[in-house]
């Protein structure tokens, strides 16, 4: 799961090497804190967060198939 998120934020950052996720356990819930450029949280956020929320959706789908559950957090 962390690296569906890192891939797709590499994709969508104006500067891909700054872009760093930190995977956390905590019981049966995986945390992804998602780091980025401040001139790319614009980028990833999205208009209204539109882009945020569908990263959200496709990890939230690869975290029920692994038989866990995930939260993002874009810091």
């Amino acid at each position: 799961m962390k690296e569906l998120v890192e891939y797709i934020a590499r994709s969508i950052a104006s500067h891909p090497d700054d872009v760093r996720v930190v995977e956390e356990r905590e019981g049966d819930r995986v945390i992804l804190r998602l780091e980025v450029a401040d001139q790319d949280k614009g980028r990833v956020i999205g208009r209204q967060g539109r882009v945020a929320q569908s990263i959200r959706v496709l990890l939230r789908v690869a975290a029920i198939k692994q038989g866990t559950r995930a939260v993002l957090e874009i810091e």
